[in-house]
């Protein structure tokens, strides 16, 4: 797949087939993420890479926290979002979200099937892979940029061998669950989940489109011909 067809099919898939994913791949899609670059080449990254009953285990345990726990218990250690949502973000964020539930036939007052949606992300959608990526906590806040571009080759790594994902904030909420399982060390932040695998065509919830921003409404263009 030709890099631009990569990027431009890249988009959060939320339902995969049960089909494996290759190694061969995985480990392709692995390799080219550690090229991201990085603020002199410290290459912060820590991935951790899950399937079978390690997965299972990790869903397990998150969805008996949401059903049993106390969900204030669980908030991420970095603010992803913002605390008060402000225009034009506050739309876009709305757009998408109803989009998706109206897809699927959610009444924006149904909040148990609107739940229930989200706690999809904890069964991975199904992907019979799931990532995770950390980095050392003390780091600064450049860091983040880095560990971006990592995330986003694994994006575009994954379309070029056919495969989709879904990037998921939403694991941070549950970071002291996912680091159990996987043995994190104290010093390991949690920035996010991936899903990985093939996309179930099939499924109403990967009809979706969410609409990008022409170029013209967020690039300024000076002295350029």
């Amino acid at each position: 797949m030709q890099v631009q067809d990569a990027i431009m099919s890249r988009r959060s898939v939320r339902k995969f087939l049960p089909k494996p994913v290759p190694m061969d791949s995985l480990r392709r899609i692995i390799e080219g993420a550690g090229m991201a670059p990085s603020g002199n080449n410290i290459q912060p990254w820590k991935l951790y890479v899950v399937g079978g009953a390690k997965k299972d285990a990790i869903s397990a345990d998150i969805l008996d926290a949401i059903t049993n726990g106390n969900r204030d218990d669980y908030q991420p250690e970095f603010p992803y979002y913002p605390t008060k949502w402000f225009e034009p973000f506050k739309s876009r964020r709305q757009e998408t979200g109803f989009g998706l539930y109206d897809k699927l036939g959610i009444a924006r007052d149904d909040r148990a099937a609107r739940n229930a949606q989200m706690n999809r992300n904890y069964e991975f959608f199904d992907a019979p892979i799931g990532l995770f990526v950390a980095f050392h906590r003390d780091l600064a806040t450049g860091t983040y940029i880095d560990i971006g571009m990592f995330i986003e080759n694994i994006l575009i790594g994954a379309r070029g061998e056919g495969l989709h994902t879904c990037g998921q904030a939403a694991f941070t909420w549950f970071h002291s669950v996912v680091r159990k399982h996987l043995e994190m060390p104290k010093e390991e932040l949690l920035a996010c989940g991936i899903s990985m695998g093939f996309e179930d065509e099939g499924a109403l919830e990967n009809e979706f489109r969410v609409s990008k921003l022409a170029i013209e409404e967020f690039t300024t263009f000076l002295d350029v011909e």
